[in-house]
């Protein structure tokens, strides 16, 4: 049978028999995977702990008739041990798989891949709040999928902005004239901190008050949710969290 071999995240992976798992990958070239992985939940297997959640591996995969097979599986960066041991940086690392697994059912890119990447290499690091992680991540994942909120002009006539009225289902920031009656209100720091998450200016989201931050993440979950049209389930871990 024919091989292959990709660099790729670990998104999720599920039981099959009593040794064997499916796991779902996103990879780097071939978009999103599921391989089933033989024999790694004995103690003997020489790959098990490189196929789990949020582990970055090069693998060879040989290509099957309905589920392709790992081969081999190296590891290119072991993020999930202090991923782990942190409930907040856990919850958000969740949803950010959560969400790149939902966001990736027909095709991925590289960009979406080494934004995931990115992202879980953050959390691991403890770089910055993870929830701000996460939320930049939501923000530019969407960009990449065609749906980048309007954050400056009105996102449903285009007048220019700003604006102080976020509306999820109308794509972003809306003037006044656009706003449904009863449309919440953002204020200024919020604004600015969804632009600044959005265009990685880590200085501004760091400096960021937590009200503001709570503000800006609500708006977020909204907008990534609603374009998925499922809910992210591991957000309410988050909320939780945080």
């Amino acid at each position: 049978m024919p091989t292959y071999r990709d660099e790729v995240v670990i998104l999720r992976t599920h039981k099959l028999g009593e040794a064997d798992r499916i796991v779902t990958m996103l990879s780097r070239r071939h978009g999103k995977l599921r391989a089933v992985a033989k024999g790694v939940r004995r103690t003997s297997s020489r790959f098990g702990a490189r196929l789990e959640p949020f582990m970055v591996a090069d693998v060879l995969l040989y290509q099957g008739r309905s589920l392709d097979i790992v081969q081999q599986a190296e590891s290119l960066g072991s993020y999930g041990a202090d991923i782990a041991v942190h409930y907040d940086r856990f919850t958000s690392a969740n949803a950010m798989v959560e969400a790149a697994d939902r966001l990736n059912e027909a095709e991925a890119t590289p960009q979406q891949y080494l934004l995931l990447v990115g992202g879980l290499r953050a959390l691991a690091r403890g770089e910055h709040v993870p929830r701000s992680i996460l939320d930049s991540y939501l923000l530019r994942a969407m960009a990449l999928s065609g749906w980048a909120p309007g954050l400056a002009d009105c996102a449903r006539c285009g007048a220019s902005g700003p604006h102080d009225t976020f509306v999820a289902q109308l794509g972003g920031m809306i003037c006044r004239n656009c706003a449904p009656v009863g449309a919440a209100r953002v204020d200024v720091p919020t604004s600015s901190l969804l632009v600044a998450l959005m265009e990685g200016e880590w200085d501004i989201v760091d400096a960021a008050s937590a009200p503001t931050r709570g503000s800006a993440s609500g708006l977020i979950a909204a907008y990534a949710q609603w374009h998925l049209e499922r809910g992210i389930r591991s957000l309410e871990h988050v909320e939780a969290a945080t």
